[in-house]
């Protein structure tokens, strides 16, 4: 197995619990480490987002007309993207077998019962038992790393970017979801060349496929439920993902970058009002560890991270971060498809290996010793691509065609 044996050596630390990681070695607060301040944070429509943004043209008519072919010129992330956008419509009801089509195996024969989700399942009356088992479920149905807290009013969009309808839910509870872009593809690519947008759309499309399975698993037990993913959201993720315990806000905006995996992951999330034990943040010291280290405000090919301090907005800390120049790269890069260098650029984007847990023990435990081990991550080339593990093809749609492009991404740091 060419992967390091990362699957084989989580799956000998599991023992007798649910999660792959070892996140019960992570210490635990009571509020995440960024300031937030719940009675000043409004909610968000989603139409405002940078993506949203280029496509209306607010961003100029050259970003306007690249929005509709940034992940379609390459072929790969083309098809995962079609894959996830299929997902569209599952989020919060079973797929009618009518509009489906039939199957040779007779997939009708498999519909949902009529009023199944108007009965309660028996034995799914207990917090603690059912955190304990749809995280079981999540993990089986291949998720990475899963947590579970109550979603807060602020986390919901305003707004849909879909119909601009105003969005009401009332779940009590959200489970988030991240499954891993692929450390070995990650150590090959420059962080912005042809491989990007597949690396998140692979990402997207399997937290999707797992939530959409996750939510109407959870209906058919009697609990409302409803699905978020990348074609379909009604969440805002990143604070979900911080009252769940996935990890901490960082220097790449509104990133939360989980101690395991990195930034190297992408979110899916469900919302239900099955009674659910909840998670509580954590702590690993990337505050303090991003306010030293900056390596992805400097390989940052639009210069879209801030270097200084934090600021408050919206209600919340976080560090600066131009949404225009970021959405520009990400849409606009000419020589690959997206653009991911801050995934590339973070120390913590390692892969699980007793080495590699080794030297995140201490920099979680150790303030002293994070700068020794940013030095470290430069001196050792994490930052550089390993060309023995590209696999991947080079190519854009120009013209009608597919075409080898003269350049691969682009790198600001040697």
């Amino acid at each position: 197995m060419t992967r390091i044996f990362t699957s084989d050596i989580r799956d000998s630390l599991r023992k007798d619990r649910p999660d792959p990681f070892p996140v019960h070695i992570l210490d635990r607060v009571d509020r995440p480490t960024t300031v937030i301040r719940d009675d000043k944070v409004q909610r968000v429509d989603e139409r405002d987002g940078g993506f949203c943004r280029a496509g209306k043209g607010e961003f100029g008519k050259k970003l306007k007309k690249e929005y509709k072919r940034f992940v379609g010129k390459h072929p790969l992330s083309g098809a995962l993207c079609t894959m996830g956008g299929a997902l569209g419509h599952l989020v919060d009801e079973p797929v009618k077998i009518e509009e489906a089509g039939q199957t040779p195996w007779g997939v009708s024969s498999w519909a949902p019962m009529p009023n199944m989700s108007q009965t309660i399942a028996p034995g799914t009356d207990d917090p603690k038992t059912n955190a304990w088992h749809i995280k079981e479920t999540a993990y089986f149905l291949r998720s990475d790393i899963v947590g579970i807290c109550k979603l807060p009013g602020y986390a919901v969009f305003s707004h849909s970017k879909h119909n601009g309808k105003k969005i009401e839910l009332n779940h009590k509870y959200a489970v988030s979801i991240l499954v891993d872009q692929d450390w070995r593809t990650s150590s090959a690519f420059k962080g912005n060349d042809w491989i990007s947008n597949s690396m998140s759309f692979i990402s997207y499309a399997s937290s999707g496929f797992i939530a959409c399975i996750l939510a109407d698993y959870i209906r058919r037990l009697g609990y409302p439920a409803r699905a978020h993913h990348a074609m379909n959201y009604q969440v805002v993720v990143p604070p979900i993902l911080l009252w769940s315990g996935m990890g901490e806000m960082s220097r790449m905006g509104d990133v939360v970058v989980n101690p395991f995996l990195g930034p190297r992951y992408k979110a899916a999330v469900v919302t239900t009002d099955m009674p659910l034990e909840i998670d509580r943040p954590i702590d690993f010291g990337l505050q303090d560890f991003c306010r030293k280290c900056g390596k992805c405000a400097e390989m940052c090919p639009s210069q879209a991270i801030s270097y200084g301090d934090k600021i408050m907005h919206n209600g919340y800390e976080k560090w600066g971060h131009d949404v225009e120049k970021c959405t520009s790269m990400r849409i606009g890069n000419p020589n690959g498809s997206g653009c991911g260098t801050c995934i590339k650029a973070c120390p913590w984007n390692k892969p699980f290996t007793p080495f590699h847990r080794t030297v995140n023990w201490f920099l979680r435990k150790f303030p002293s010793t994070r700068r020794f081990g940013i030095f470290c991550d430069d001196l050792l080339g994490y930052h550089k691509p390993d060309y023995r593990h590209k696999w991947w093809l080079d190519l854009d749609w120009v013209n009608g065609k597919f075409i080898k492009p003269g350049k691969s991404g682009y790198t600001r740091k040697g």
